[in-house]
C-alpha cells in the first residue's frame, strides 16, 4: 500500500470508530486494529487521537470544497450559482455531521478545533463567492463597491446559518421551493444594489 493509500485507509477507519464510539472512547489502539496496521504504522502518520481527528475533519472539508468547486465552475445565472453555492454548503455540511453519528456531538463540542481546521476551506469557500462576485461587476449585473467584503460578509453568513439549518430551525415551516425562492431575492436585492 502507498503512503497516500495508507494514510486514507487510518482515516476512513478513524472516521467509522469517531463516529460508533466518539472521539473521547476511541483509542490509537483501537484505530491500529481495526485498519489491521500496527501501532508504530499509525504513529508514523499522527502523533497523537487529535491529528487523526483534524485529518477526518479535513477530508471532510475537502470533499465539501470539491462540490462548491464543482457549483462554482458552472455556466449558469450568477445568482442563481450564489443560491446554488450557498446550498451546496448548508446540505453538505448537515450531511457530514449526520452521517458521522457520535462525531457529531464532537464537532459542536469541540468547534474551536473544528475551526482550526476549517481555516483553510473557508478561503477556498470565500474565493468561491469572490470570482462569482467578480463575474457579476464585469458583466454589469452586480453593483458592488467591495468585492471581497461583500464575499467575507455571504461567506460568514452561510456559515452562521449551518447550526439552525442541521437542526432543521431555518425556514422552518417553508419548503425547499420557497427557502431558495427567498434566499435568492435576497440576494437580487442585495447585489444589484436596488431598493
Amino acid at each position: 500500500m502507498t503512503v497516500s493509500k495508507t494514510r486514507t485507509r487510518l482515516v476512513d477507519v478513524a472516521r467509522g470508530l469517531f463516529a460508533k464510539q466518539g472521539l473521547e472512547n476511541t483509542t490509537m489502539n483501537d484505530i491500529a486494529v481495526a485498519s489491521g496496521k500496527g501501532r508504530r504504522t499509525l504513529y508514523t502518520y499522527f502523533k497523537n487521537k487529535e491529528d487523526i481527528y483534524f485529518a477526518v475533519i479535513e477530508t471532510e472539508l475537502e470533499h465539501l470544497s470539491s462540490q462548491l468547486s464543482e457549483v462554482a465552475n458552472k455556466r449558469m445565472d450568477l445568482e442563481e450559482k450564489l443560491v446554488e453555492i450557498i446550498y451546496v454548503h448548508l446540505h453538505s455540511i448537515k450531511e457530514v455531521v449526520l452521517r458521522n453519528g457520535n462525531l457529531r456531538a464532537e464537532f459542536f463540542r469541540n468547534i474551536w478545533m473544528v475551526e482550526k481546521v476549517r481555516k483553510h476551506f473557508d478561503q477556498k469557500e470565500t474565493e468561491f463567492f469572490i470570482g462569482v462576485l467578480k463575474e457579476g461587476v464585469a458583466s454589469g449585473e452586480f453593483s458592488i463597491e467591495n468585492v471581497a467584503l461583500v464575499a467575507d460578509v455571504m461567506h460568514y453568513c452561510v456559515k452562521g446559518l449551518e447550526v439552525p439549518y442541521i437542526y432543521g430551525r431555518l425556514g422552518e415551516g417553508l419548503n425547499k421551493a420557497e427557502t431558495r425562492r427567498m434566499v435568492k431575492t435576497l440576494i437580487h436585492r442585495a447585489l444589484r444594489g436596488e431598493r
